[in-house]
């Protein structure tokens, strides 16, 4: 009788000490599952936010080679292509401002100095004024969905892609590029463009 005692404590003792390990490592598992989720929004932020930068990296460099075609640096380079870079790569905060009642106001005397005044409005005013314009006029499908999308990214890459094979076949050789007048901001600027699809569309893949 005291054996059989002895043994249903031994056998409690025992299930006693499986529960607590398994509640122990269920306990392990559930603070490591924790530590992944944190670790992983903190690095999701990281990379968004290294987006959120490239982007206006990326817009300020199209602006700044967009400056430069209407100034010193006229080539035969489809450099219009811009615009819509600049459309799909512009920070959702500068955009939503222009695509409000200032982008509206802008376009609308836009329109008027070019119908009743052409002579007072400049050549060089033509692109901002198409840009301007287009983020004023683009459909939600565009302005709100392929913004967001891949599909807008890669038509960044697309542009960037061939603006730079362009630059450096105007300018007689990858090396040329680099070394012509103008050359190294010009071979930057173009870099730049690219550096930002191709961070997102990685993004996007992974």
């Amino acid at each position: 009788m005291g054996k059989k005692s002895f043994l249903a404590m031994e056998t409690t003792d025992s299930s006693s000490v499986a529960s607590d390990l398994i509640g122990s490592d269920l306990k392990e598992l559930g603070m490591a599952a924790k530590k992944l989720a944190n670790h992983a929004i903190m690095l999701s932020g990281g990379l968004g936010f290294g987006t959120s930068f490239l982007s206006w990296v990326a817009s300020f460099a199209a602006i700044y080679l967009l400056i430069l075609d209407r100034t010193n640096w006229r080539t035969n380079m489809l450099t219009t292509l811009l615009i819509p870079y600049i459309f799909f790569s512009l920070p959702s905060l500068i955009f939503s401002f222009l695509r409000g009642d200032v982008g509206k106001w802008v376009c609308l005397i836009a329109v008027i100095i070019r119908l009743f005044f052409p002579r007072h409005f400049p050549d060089w005013l033509e692109a901002p004024a198409a840009l301007i314009l287009l983020i004023v006029v683009a459909p939600g499908m565009f302005a709100d969905t392929l913004r967001g999308m891949w599909v807008g990214v890669a038509i960044c890459l697309i542009i960037g892609c061939y603006l730079l094979q362009e630059h450096i076949r105007a300018s007689g050789g990858f090396r040329n590029s680099f070394t012509k007048a103008h050359g190294i901001s010009n071979t930057v600027g173009i870099v730049l463009l690219l550096v930002y699809p191709v961070w997102a569309l990685v993004l996007y893949i992974l």
